[in-house]
């Protein structure tokens, strides 16, 4: 039961990084301060890398990955105009950033629990991700 837990797990990862790597997108044009750009960018970089790793295991079980359910997508597009239209701060954005990545964070440590039978390397770079937000929260936690 390893094969399906596995690819579901991949899956999972390759929406959410997608979802991820949007997010980021759609904030960094209004982005002030050089720093939280640079920290953002490379952020953004490192999901890509990953999402790579992802793209070639996908590959080799002949899958073709998840796009983000798009309602959640359209929901967290809304939101990040709206706050942004309020207030187009560095601070907005470090505020939609840190709950994207909390959210990021809990789903995928529950696809962790709930795909027990995905294999090492699919979980590796699940734990991976997760350090990835957990390390953006930390990172941006100045400007909030």
């Amino acid at each position: 039961m390893i094969e399906p837990d596995t690819i579901r797990m991949l899956r999972e990862c390759d929406a959410g990084i997608k979802m991820g790597v949007s997010a980021i997108d759609e904030v960094l044009g209004y982005v002030h301060s050089e720093t939280f750009r640079n920290c953002l960018t490379t952020c953004k970089n490192e999901h890509e890398k990953l999402k790579d790793e992802i793209q070639v295991l996908l590959e080799e079980y002949h899958d073709n990955g998840k796009e983000p359910n798009p309602v959640a997508k359209g929901m967290s597009w809304m939101k990040t105009n709206v706050k942004l239209i309020m207030n187009e701060s560095d601070e907005t954005i470090a505020d939609l950033m840190t709950d994207g990545c909390n959210m990021g964070v809990k789903t995928l440590n529950k696809y962790l629990n709930q795909f027990k039978a995905a294999d090492e390397k699919t979980k590796d770079i699940t734990k991976r991700l997760i350090q990835l937000e957990e390390r953006l929260v930390v990172d941006i936690r100045s400007y909030l």
